[in-house]
């Protein structure tokens, strides 16, 4: 896969327009499954509300896309949300947004501002994070070296994420796909062959930025 922007952790935020109540809830997400547990479980948090608005894009792709206006009038609600996170270019996450009505009926164009603008104001809250395909190496290395390559595994952007010490040590380290075969030939030169290196799995880590 190709590394994406989504949000980070779950984020929250609420308007009220003409007596209209407008709670939109945002998450990260990795499959359509992922996306539908999370609506459910909005719409059990909030039982009562009119309406529950949301749209998901559910890969890194940009294809699994879903949307719905849940019985506001059709494209008033789910599509002005669907735009809002492919206009901030996140994929894997979703947006709901729950209406309590107030009364005051908005309009077609009053909805499409109502839940666009909710949809973006709780996306631009969110903490955001680049999520990336990685590997995780183990370098095995003895005390006299232990210092110089940990600064120099924080130097090259690496991410040291665990260090064990006994008889030597052992140095967990979250290396970007793109580039695996770099970090391998930069250790070994640097230490001149005085490390292992071994590489341990693959997994997705989520960046600062990109």
């Amino acid at each position: 896969m190709k590394g994406v922007y989504s949000v980070f952790t779950e984020y929250r935020s609420e308007k009220v327009i003409e007596r209209s109540r407008f709670i939109s809830t945002c998450s990260h997400v990795e499959s359509e499954e992922e996306a539908r547990a999370f609506l459910a479980r909005v719409r059990t948090e909030f039982p009562d509300a009119t309406h529950h608005c949301y749209a998901f894009v559910a890969d890194t792709l940009g294809t699994l896309m879903r949307f719905s206006d849940d019985g506001e009038p059709q494209g008033t609600a789910g599509m002005p949300i669907l735009d809002a996170l492919r206009g901030k270019k996140l994929y894997q996450t979703a947006v709901v947004v729950t209406r309590y009505f107030g009364g005051v009926k908005l309009g077609a164009g009053g909805l499409v501002r109502a839940y666009s603008g909710a949809a973006s104001e709780c996306l631009d809250g969110a903490e955001k994070r680049f999520f990336e395909p990685c590997a995780r190496y183990m370098l095995t290395l003895g005390y006299e070296l232990s210092d110089a390559v940990r600064k120099y595994i924080s130097a090259n952007g690496w991410t040291l994420a665990d260090a064990q010490y006994s008889d030597c040590v052992r140095l967990t380290v979250a290396v970007r796909s793109r580039e695996e075969e770099a970090f391998a030939a930069k250790i070994v030169d640097f230490t001149a062959g005085r490390v292992r290196v071994e590489k341990q799995d693959e997994f997705i880590f989520a960046f600062a930025s990109e």
